[in-house]
């Protein structure tokens, strides 16, 4: 199955460089897929600050879900095509279930229940 951006999703010949992330393959297309001249550029599509971009490239920062949304709206390629060439191959998210207990002493609802 090829994907939009053109990438065989089933063969893996194309080496581990697809396999591990960079986020740099995944701005690169976007900045050829959108005929944009340059990370500003992209910055002010994405509507996003351009520091950002900068910090995704030199991996201080992780592509948010809120910014591949985003990607997605601009772009009109798949959250799944986009993670691809981000190298994001996970087919599931696991989220702990620790995230959604409340903390010891804390009522459900994050809310105090003094009615003063």
């Amino acid at each position: 199955m090829t994907n939009q951006v053109g990438i065989d999703m089933n063969n893996d010949a194309d080496g581990d460089d697809l396999l591990q992330y960079n986020p740099n393959r995944l701005l690169d297309t976007l900045i050829e897929n959108l005929r944009l001249k340059n990370d500003a550029a992209l910055s002010r599509a994405l509507e996003v600050a351009p520091p950002v971009i900068s910090k995704i490239r030199h991996h201080r920062l992780p592509v948010g879900a809120s910014l591949l949304i985003r990607m997605h709206e601009v772009s009109d390629l798949s959250i799944r095509d986009l993670r691809y060439l981000m190298g994001d191959r996970r087919n599931k998210f696991r989220i702990s279930d620790k995230q959604f207990k409340p903390k010891e002493g804390e009522t459900p609802g994050g809310g105090n229940n003094n009615q003063g």
